[in-house]
């Protein structure tokens, strides 16, 4: 009799159960695509910060390089030479630890040791400044601190000048890193994919190979097979390596005892990038890593997150707050109207109940009657909205709008000068303190959000059924012959 009397009914106000079921799908919707926005700018964010420093690492340690004092001679030299004939066309190049201050190579251990670390490699980060064109005899010596500023070949150029002389030159730049070939699911080379060629082998630690970046071999005609030449060493290209978000970690990578010889940094290294066994306990690990090895500095993802600004950080934020509470606004909203027709419709239906009543039905009958009624109308509203929520996911995905991240220049410094990315980042050095990275937003729908959709539904239709039977339990069996008269 129940369901006989529920599909009876629900055929005769089928425009009302629609507009109860509309208002429900409204909100359900707007709770799905806020979701699944949200959750595709989170994917974003992870993927600029995995463009930083590489994949599975939970954070770096580092050590904020000493500020040269004024006059002093920490700026690299380019001797060239004085036999030649003025004129004479002359190339020279130096290989520099970039940003930051050595550790020693047995920070590793002592890291790896640290409680609630899974694993730790070091890195080192450097810069190769390269010098050609014609000379007079005397000694270069680049402006400001030596670092490259814009145009060049490889990354950037500087101006300097010939003590004792002239010249016309043109300065070419770019970023080396050195890895540790032996623990290759660590480091910023994982967030490249070899897209030529392959990667660098366990065994080679000492060879004279090279990965260089996609970007980096297209400017510069490099591919496999040829070479890559560094301070007068030939490196064979092994592979091509392209960035899976942003730029690429370093122009090119090399193993890391070969960096270590071309910068004179044997045994030493910038960067020792860290692997936490919980992810939950990584400010715990970064605390424990400060307190047992004095004077680094500990960054991670997280402090990072905090210097990510532009469109994809506003829009994040927009989506966490504003969208949070509009769809919490519109789903009391939508709850409320279902709730106020439901009654309504009660009220419109005295003399149907109190008929039933003055029939033999019970007053938690007819109010079971009501709850179930609505409660169809709930599930309907759940069907429409997930379909409209997940059509409205899907619409963001195909077309993908395109945010920018801005990493600030407090990425590149953080305290002490230790944080990811940027020219002096915890990362691999790279040639600007701020970079922006273009991120295509997708609306992933996970199985959670249409489970918190069936679950609004089902409420949905409680709370409405809620209404209407507190309203019908209040008639009687006088009210439909009052309604009658």
């Amino acid at each position: 009799m129940f369901f006989t009397y529920l599909r009876r009914e629900l055929r005769r106000r089928r425009k009302a159960a629609l507009v109860v079921a509309s208002g429900l799908a409204l909100g359900i919707a707007l709770v799905i695509i806020v979701n699944s926005v949200s959750a595709g700018m989170s994917n974003a964010q992870d993927k600029v910060l995995q463009s930083l420093y590489g994949l599975g690492t939970d954070m770096t340690v580092t050590k904020a390089a000493p500020a040269a004092a004024e006059g002093g001679t920490a700026r690299p030299r380019f001797q060239f030479d004085a036999k030649g004939e003025d004129g004479e066309s002359q190339s020279s190049d130096r290989v520099v630890v970039q940003g930051f201050q050595t550790l020693a190579s047995s920070t590793v251990t002592k890291v790896a040791d640290q409680s609630g670390v899974s694993g730790a490699v070091g890195g080192l980060s450097l810069t190769v400044l390269k010098i050609n064109g014609e000379f007079t005899r005397g000694e270069f010596k680049p402006d400001a601190s030596g670092a490259p500023r814009g145009g060049g070949g490889g990354g950037g150029g500087t101006g300097g000048q010939v003590a004792g002389g002239g010249a016309n030159f043109d300065v070419d730049s770019f970023t080396l890193y050195g890895a540790d070939v032996t623990e290759p699911a660590l480091g910023p080379l994982t967030s490249s994919k070899i897209t030529s060629g392959r990667t660098f082998k366990a065994t080679e630690t000492n060879a004279k190979v090279a990965v260089v970046d996609s970007a980096y071999a297209k400017k510069n005609n490099l591919s496999v097979g040829k070479t890559l030449t560094v301070h007068g060493t030939k490196y064979s290209i092994i592979g091509v390596a392209t960035a899976d978000s942003g730029d690429a970690a370093a122009n090119a990578y090399l193993p890391l005892k070969q960096a270590q010889t071309l910068s004179d940094s044997k045994d030493k290294i910038t960067t020792v990038y860290v692997q936490a066994s919980d992810s939950q306990q990584i400010d715990a690990v970064k605390s424990t890593i400060q307190k047992n090895i004095s004077g680094t500095t500990v960054t991670t993802s997280a402090d990072l997150a905090d210097t990510v600004s532009g469109s994809l950080s506003t829009a994040s934020d927009l989506a966490t707050s504003v969208g949070k509470w509009l769809s919490i606004a519109v789903l009391i909203a939508a709850f409320l109207v279902a709730g106020l027709l439901t009654s309504s419709a009660v009220s419109r239906r005295v003399r149907e109940f109190g008929t039933l009543k003055a029939l033999g039905w019970k007053s938690g009958r007819v109010t079971r009657q009501v709850i179930g009624e609505a409660l169809v109308n709930g599930l309907l509203g759940g069907v429409l909205g997930i379909a409209i929520g997940v059509g409205g996911a899907y619409l963001v995905t195909a077309i993908s709008p395109t945010l920018k991240a801005q990493i600030g220049s407090a990425a590149s410094s953080g305290p002490g000068g230790g944080g990811f990315g940027g020219g002096g980042g915890g990362g691999p050095a790279r040639q600007t303190a701020s970079k922006a990275l273009d991120v295509a937003l997708t609306a992933p729908v996970s199985l959670a959000t249409i489970g918190i959709a069936v679950a609004l539904a089902v409420g949905g239709g409680l709370i409405a059924g809620g209404f209407g039977g507190w309203r019908a339990s209040r008639l009687r069996p006088a009210d439909a012959l009052r309604r009658v008269e």
